[in-house]
């Protein structure tokens, strides 16, 4: 029988067992070892992280887990951020567009009257400090409601593709999904 040193040595792609592990340890220590401490440099990284590090490396690491995870729900919440810096005037329109159709999600979101391109970035930054030093349920629910108000707005608007308020329909349902398990503990 061969040893292990053979199995080491055959050409091949990363273990997938490795890589959902450091996916989960990366999570885990960005958020619950944000958590205890008051530093706001320490914050202003987690929020920062995609920024500093590029969103490739994030996707690398969360991109693959599921959306029921600590790693997955992290993964989304840097996408939608990522998103609203890339096109802060879109995601205003968008924004302005949809929050008629859903009062109770502008309410949990939190966004500012008028939501302009700057107040929606400023928004998605206080969500993602809610990873550090906040309740990461009520962070998640909040991105959640701001995914819906933006589907709602998509959804209105002549220009924009139906399927891409679908796709941010289901990336609401999945973090609403990762808050509730956040609040039962069970968010790993």
């Amino acid at each position: 029988m061969p040893g292990e040193a053979a199995f080491d040595a055959l050409p091949g792609g990363e273990d997938p067992a490795q890589r959902a592990e450091a996916a989960h340890r990366t999570a885990a220590l960005l958020v619950r070892g944000a958590r205890t401490t008051e530093d706001a440099d320490v914050v202003r990284r987690v929020v920062q992280l995609a920024d500093d590090h590029g969103l490739d490396t994030v996707a690398d690491l969360w991109a693959d887990s599921p959306p029921d995870s600590l790693p997955g729900a992290l993964w989304r919440l840097y996408l939608v951020r990522s998103w609203v810096y890339a096109d802060p005037e879109q995601a205003a329109l968008e924004f302005s567009t949809g929050r008629h159709h859903a009062p109770v999600a502008e309410v949990v979101a939190g966004v500012v009257d008028p939501p302009g391109a700057e107040e929606l970035q400023e928004l998605t930054d206080t969500v993602l400090r809610g990873v550090a030093s906040g309740d990461l349920a009520m962070t998640l629910d909040r991105a959640a409601a701001f995914c819906r108000i933006v589907a709602a707005g998509r959804a209105e608007l002549d220009d924009v593709p139906a399927e891409s308020a679908v796709r941010l329909v289901t990336l609401a349902e999945q973090l609403e999904s990762a808050a509730r398990s956040e609040r039962a503990g069970h968010l790993m």
